[in-house]
């Protein structure tokens, strides 16, 4: 209890002192956007509980989660493109039905972001390059896209510099980094074999601590959620062994599908459209990649929280692990079946780190295949 009061009044003070930081005269304050779509106190209120509670905190910290979120225009954010298809953007900064998470990021101070400025060309650099000296050592990066790293390819500019270089030269400054989605934090589909342009992640171009935010897209909760325990600490959330935060990345997507139940009941979907799939059973047998992915997509769900893929009826892809593309595919098979056949033609035909954890995936495949057999012969006994 002591060190929790230790903890509030260090946030507390943090906070005071940010609120006390300009804001750029453009942006609003949150408050009045909220009003302006038409959410009340006492519903940014219930977020701020819900977010307090997945950020793993105490629930006394709500008021102060609350605050962050009003303080958060203080700290700008410069938001590189690297090679993606802008599709971590879009799932955050929706105009139609955005969410409180969306609508507290249009408040955010965005220095830079080339999806919704207005500048273009040798404009747009030169605003990079101000709001690089102008807030040096106080603003957020975030890097979405991988980053090729061949010297023709993502060039930008009449100097032909590249993205990679662009990227070093942000993170000189940056008082935090995230590599937003997939792409950026293990490299993506960019990155995918035979990867023509050597695309790799963000850890891979600078050597300062990364929080990896990954998905295809991610929630913008989990975006948001970084931002405000930033802002509340002024340090990094506590991270897995690929550098994601615990909070949100901690849990299996396995250990919280509301399809669970058929999992160990062994009643499994055997082919798309059929009598199993009707009755909601699980996706295992039909490719679901689950069991071996770490993200919160089955609490959070997506579109305002509506559904996410395997409510709708797809496995998971496996979106937010590292190398997915590579050694989660094909989608639509379990990964059991990929013992002899990977993605890099066949165990044995490469030795690299990749293909020893494409064995290792289709081994606990194996087991889990194992587990749905006995369960399936069991409930078949209990029911003769």
């Amino acid at each position: 209890m002591k060190d929790e009061k230790q903890l509030l009044s260090k946030v507390t003070k943090r906070l005071d002192a940010l609120s006390k930081l300009p804001m750029a005269k453009e942006d609003k304050e949150l408050e009045s956007l909220l009003n302006q779509k038409g959410i009340e106190r006492r519903d940014f209120m219930k977020w701020a509980g819900a977010m307090t509670a997945a950020l793993a905190l105490p629930a006394s910290f709500t008021p102060l989660t609350a605050r962050a979120a009003e303080v958060a225009s203080r700290l700008p954010v410069i938001w590189l493109h690297m090679a993606e298809c802008t599709g971590c953007s879009e799932s955050l900064l929706r105009a139609e039905d955005p969410s409180i998470d969306s609508i507290i990021f249009d408040t955010i101070n965005l220095e830079y972001h080339e999806t919704i400025m207005a500048a273009a060309g040798y404009q747009a650099e030169h605003n990079l390059e101000n709001a690089i000296k102008k807030h040096n050592g106080n603003y957020i990066l975030m890097v979405e896209g991988g980053i090729p790293t061949i010297e023709h390819y993502l060039t930008i500019g009449a100097e032909g510099r590249t993205g990679a270089q662009t990227c070093r030269e942000a993170a000189q400054g940056a008082a935090a980094i995230f590599a937003i989605g997939t792409c950026s934090s293990f490299g993506g589909v960019q990155a995918a074999h035979p990867n023509p342009t050597s695309a790799a992640p963000l850890s891979k171009i600078i050597s300062k601590p990364i929080i990896n935010v990954p998905g295809c897209p991610p929630s913008e909760k989990n975006i948001v959620g970084n931002v405000l325990y930033f802002v509340m600490f002024g340090t990094l959330p506590a991270l897995d062994a690929f550098n994601r935060p615990k909070w949100a990345y901690g849990h299996r997507i396995h250990d919280l599908c509301e399809r669970r139940g058929h999992f160990d009941a062994g009643e499994f979907v055997q082919h798309f459209g059929d009598e199993n799939a009707q009755k909601g059973y699980c996706l295992y047998k039909v490719g679901c990649k689950g069991p071996y992915t770490f993200n919160n997509c089955s609490k959070l769900r997506f579109n305002s929280h509506t559904s996410w893929p395997i409510q709708a009826g797809h496995g998971c892809i496996g979106c937010s692990e590292p190398n997915f593309w590579d050694t989660m595919s094909p989608f639509e098979e379990p990964l059991s079946n990929k013992l002899y056949q990977t993605a890099y033609n066949g165990l044995g035909a490469d030795k690299t780190a990749d293909t020893v954890g494409t064995v290792i995936l289709a081994a606990t495949a194996i087991g889990i295949a194992a587990h749905a057999v006995v369960s399936s012969m069991t409930k078949s006994k209990t029911e003769e």
